[in-house]
């Protein structure tokens, strides 16, 4: 899938989640909820990619497949990438944001987060809601 398309499908997203806003920063797109950047979208390597902040045990454990990476510079706050030249499931792209968005939000959005469709998802998506999950 092109950057450009991948970069709007992540805007999708994004716009569906409550108190966010898009804000450029080091050159590329970076997504905030309040004051605080939960995902970006990059080009690094000649490669897209988007980054997201994680629990820190989630994204240690994420770094062992292979479409993965440390985010460069912010690696060591919990920051993890996921190359998207590469086959990927929007769900779990989907799953990723939105855990990130909750680990920066403030009470009062993440409030907000957990009354919208997007969120609540299936009963098997609320089951499994403290891992990122690659259905396909």
């Amino acid at each position: 899938m092109h950057p450009g398309v991948l970069l709007e499908r992540l805007r999708g997203l994004v716009r569906s989640l409550p108190e966010t806003s898009e804000v450029e920063a080091w050159g590329h797109p970076n997504f905030r909820a309040g004051k605080k950047t939960f995902a970006a979208f990059e080009i690094y390597r000649k490669r897209p990619c988007i980054a997201v902040k994680l629990p820190r045990p989630d994204g240690e454990t994420l770094l062992g497949d292979p479409r993965f990476f440390r985010t460069p510079y912010l690696g060591k706050h919990g920051w993890v990438s996921l190359w998207v030249d590469v086959p990927v499931t929007w769900k779990l792209v989907q799953d990723l944001v939105l855990r990130s968005h909750r680990e920066v939000a403030n009470r009062r959005t993440s409030t907000a987060l957990s009354g919208t469709r997007l969120a609540r998802g299936s009963k098997k998506a609320r089951r499994t809601s403290g891992r990122a999950r690659d259905p396909g």
